[in-house]
């Protein structure tokens, strides 16, 4: 199972882009976490912005079709899509994952 982590500026675009994930069947679950702040570095220049991360439960032979769909569905020019390989997952949680995809 991967974890891939995306933010987004704000709920209306991460519930859009969460249903439409799911709805494409790249991920089983999307978690839209409240609001953070971000700080980093756009055009030479430190930057601070409210985000909110998007958790986005999905399989490894997913990975190829969700980067494209964010990439081409995301508001950023330079979207964060990272992956956390969970090598411990519940056996039950696993299957549903599984089955849902």
């Amino acid at each position: 199972m991967l974890v891939v982590l995306t933010t987004v500026p704000n709920m209306s675009e991460g519930e859009t882009l969460a249903e439409s994930i799911v709805t494409a069947k790249l991920a089983a679950c999307v978690q839209i976490l409240p609001p953070m702040t971000s700080v980093y570095v756009w055009g030479g220049k430190v930057q601070r912005e409210a985000e909110h991360l998007l958790l986005i439960k999905t399989l490894p032979e997913k990975w190829d079709a969700l980067v494209a769909f964010i990439t081409e569905n995301h508001s950023y020019d330079v979207p964060e899509i990272a992956a956390i390989d969970a090598e411990k997952v519940s056996g039950s949680y696993l299957n549903w994952l599984k089955t849902t995809l």
